[in-house]
């Protein structure tokens, strides 16, 4: 069969395999994590039991491989019956697992690529101390039980480990490497054992894998078809073996392009060659990842000089989507002046076409902030996004993105009740709320006499002295306690191995060992946030069309019977997205209030800072699903705005007019990612002219410093049919806030909020 498939074939097959089998989880293993840690019980260290657990797990992958696939690794089940599983889950409950956040990194191919595992491992003995060359296993031994607290870190208490603490973190370092060498070699057997009845042309391709993977095991990759399969191969095993969530891939077009231009010089490989390989790590991907999350590669960008990076495969990392036309991987252009238009074209074009996964990012505004979080200009320019918009360096990091998200809306309601006194539950006779019992208590610590400039200014400094404290409760000591926690109970030896300077400080990344630790936080609801502070200043203080206890009661009562007061709220005053100087300051003012608080908390190991963002994930839609209504109009339940842009169907001047007041404020310090969202219909983007208008739209944000943008151009009228029949549109995707899911698969909520968004009708 292979033989008789050109390429776009091969991959429209495994195209609908993958949607045929998607996982709709992890492929797990509790019965092996069980056994090994059975089996390490009487290890006294928890790092050590850490490091064989990660062995263990990843010597138990199982692959599969059909008659059409390029590279090794789509894991299969474990062979565990449900009676097993159930037995294991229930012992591994006894564990208390950490808290917080793991993976959403690029890993730190440089060395691996250099030396291979074997020289990962020299390396390692280079600098791990005598004791780990000679020293066993039984030398940190002793009977314990599973219950047991697992123990402190050597530099936060006194440990009671006999081996000495950086020759057990190099230990478990090694132990990981095994077990990905181990999970190499079961890639190879795999191939090896496929080719037991497929035909010539197969049984090459088969041959050729195998090869490859046997070769890499040990050794540093030699070619283009090395490298790729090595990048997923390391991925994957940190994602498995240390149970941690989406490792990316990230700069490939970077990572690959010397085995890229060397295979071609030698005649080894083609670009359609090279398309197909990249394709086909594409489709691993989404047969590996769970529906609802993200997983990115990014392209372009500067070096360390300042001289663009696109390359060849720049291009073929976007051409990629083409064929494989899946969720993942969202694939974000790193934009500056310097990068070509050709990238940028073919990046518009497939928006054009409706594939929502391409995403421009602002080269120099994320480099900015970068430097401005005190990471060398050198080094500023390696970041991804890693997973949705959320910025961490490459290799280096142990960021903790989206940690927590800040429900700002909710905040405002609790500051109204608060100076509304108690709240209003008495009913009039017409079932309504009765305002003004209460309308005395309202407005505490307003006077009468000040003026409605001072009387707002007093209000929206209460608000943020109540934001400051959430700031200080949910950010600063929840995730201080959180880090406090995995440094006992956590540990990701192979997530360490590939993160600087984990082996050259002798550190588990869980324990202070990457070089960047801070933790980012994210504020969901900015712009209804604005528009409510719009209404409050205009309504209330400037206006007194309404007072604080009335507005409190009518927004209890989500605005039932009083429709007219509602829309009144919601249109009556100027909204975010449309270029009104008055509104988008109060979003300034707001996300430089959140910068400021959040400069003032340090989080351990190493005093890293608190970085804000502004991106929502799917937490736009479970925040205002969980929030009452709100003074801007908008009723309890419904999704608050996406990211840095308007809120939903609000901006009503066009596209220029919501670029304008999206990029009327400082992105910069939003290094824990924002996303601006478009919508257009896609008859509006027929032919090349309409195309470049987009083109231009996009470099507008940009230019004028907007951090990320990212474009659906699906029509109204597909989306209410794949909604009416998702069995007939199971593969269309949209973006959502800064990634990219599956329509049907979206909770009605969210899809009610995909419609409501603006669709402008011209460009």
């Amino acid at each position: 069969m292979t033989s008789l498939l050109t390429d776009t074939e091969r991959v429209q097959t495994l195209r609908r395999r993958c949607l045929d089998r998607k996982h709709q989880s992890w492929v797990d293993a509790p019965a092996i994590s069980a056994a090994s840690l059975r089996a390490s019980e009487n290890v006294e260290s928890w790092p050590m039991r850490r490091g064989l657990l990660c062995r263990d797990r990843l010597r138990g992958v199982r692959f599969d491989i059909d008659d059409c696939e390029m590279l090794a690794g789509r894991m299969r089940k474990a062979d565990a019956t449900q009676e097993q599983e159930q037995e294991a889950r229930k012992y591994l409950s006894n564990y208390k697992w950490p808290g917080g956040q793991t993976g959403h990194c690029e890993l730190d191919f440089q060395e691996l690529f250099a030396v291979g595992i074997a020289g990962l491992r020299s390396c390692i003995a280079e600098v791990a101390p005598p004791s780990l060359l000679g020293g066993g296993l039984e030398c940190v031994s002793r009977p314990r039980h599973p219950q047991e607290d697992l123990g402190a870190p050597p530099d936060m208490a006194t440990n009671n480990v006999a081996m000495p603490p950086k020759a057990v973190t190099y230990r478990t370092f090694l132990l990981a490497l095994d077990g990905l060498e181990a999970m190499i070699l079961q890639a190879a057997q795999t191939a090896e054992d496929a080719q037991a009845g497929a035909d010539a042309t197969r049984q090459a391709e088969l041959a050729e894998i195998a090869d490859s993977c046997r070769h890499i095991a040990t050794n540093p990759p030699q070619t283009f078809r090395d490298a790729i399969q090595l990048i997923w191969l390391a991925d994957l095993a940190t994602m498995h073996g240390d149970m941690t969530w989406l490792v990316v891939p990230g700069h490939i077009d970077r990572t690959l392009a010397p085995f890229y231009e060397a295979d071609l010089a030698a005649g080894r490989i083609t670009r359609d060659r090279a398309l197909l390989l990249i394709e086909s790590l594409y489709l691993l991907i989404n047969e590996a990842v769970p529906d609802g999350l993200a997983m990115s590669v990014m392209v372009g960008g500067r070096d360390a000089a300042g001289r663009d990076l696109t390359n060849d495969l720049s291009y073929l990392c976007l051409e990629a989507i083409r064929r494989t036309k899946l969720i993942y991987p969202t694939v974000g252009i790193c934009w500056h002046e310097g990068t070509p238009q050709g990238l940028v074209e073919l990046a518009v074009e497939l928006v054009a076409k409706g594939y929502p996964t391409p995403a421009f990012f602002n080269d120099g505004t994320i480099q900015k902030g970068m430097r401005a979080l005190g990471v060398p200009a050198g080094q500023a320019c390696g970041y991804i996004n890693s997973t949705c918009v959320e910025i961490t360096p490459v290799g280096a990091s142990n960021v903790w993105v989206a940690s927590p998200y800040l429900n700002l809306c909710q905040f405002l309601l609790d500051e109204i009740a608060e100076q509304c006194g108690d709240p209003v539950n008495a009913k009039t006779s017409s079932g309504q709320p009765n305002c003004a019992d209460q309308q005395a208590d309202c407005q505490v610590g307003l006077p009468v006499s000040a003026s409605s400039v001072q009387q707002f200014e007093a209000f929206i400094n209460s608000y943020y002295r109540r934001l400051t404290r959430e700031i200080a409760k949910e950010v600063a000591i929840q995730e201080n306690c959180r880090r406090n926690e995995r440094a006992p109970h956590g540990g990701k030896p192979l997530q360490s191995v590939f993160t600087r300077d984990c082996i050259a400080r002798g550190r588990d990344i869980d324990r202070g060992g990457a070089i960047y630790n801070w933790v980012e936080c994210s504020f969901v609801g900015m712009a209804n946030l604005a528009d409510s502070l719009q209404v409050i200043r205009e309504e209330v203080f400037a206006k007194g069309t309404i007072t604080l206890a009335e507005l409190k009661a009518a927004m209890a009562a989500n605005f039932a019977g009083m429709e007219p007061l509602r829309l009144r709220l919601l249109n009556g005053q100027p909204k975010y997205g449309n270029g009104c100087a008055e509104v988008d300051a109060l979003v300034a003012r707001t996300a430089a209030f959140c910068q400021a608080r959040c400069a003032t908390h340090k989080i351990w190991p190493d005093d890293s800072p608190f970085v804000p963002g502004a991106f929502c994930w799917i937490m736009h839609e479970v925040l205002g699903r969980q929030t009452g209504a709100t003074p801007d109009g908008r009723k309890a339940g419904f999704p608050f705005a996406d990211g840095g842009g308007p809120a939903q169907g609000r901006e009503r001047l066009g596209p220029t007019a919501a670029i304008l007041s999206a990029t009327s404020w400082d992105h910069s310090p939003m290094i824990g990612g924002l996303a601006y969202n478009m919508k257009f219909n896609s008859a509006l983007l027929e032919g090349v002219a309409a195309r470049d208008r987009l083109r231009d739209l996009v470099i507008t944000y940009l230019r004028r410093g907007g951090f990320e943008t990212q474009i659906n151009v699906v029509d109204r009228s597909t989306l209410l049919a794949a909604r009416e029949h998702p069995e007939q549109y199971r593969d269309l995707a949209v973006r959502i806030g800064g990634y990219v899911d599956y329509f049907t698969r979206l909770s009605s909520e969210m899809q009610e909020e995909v419609l409501m968004r603006t669709e402008f009708a011209e460009l």
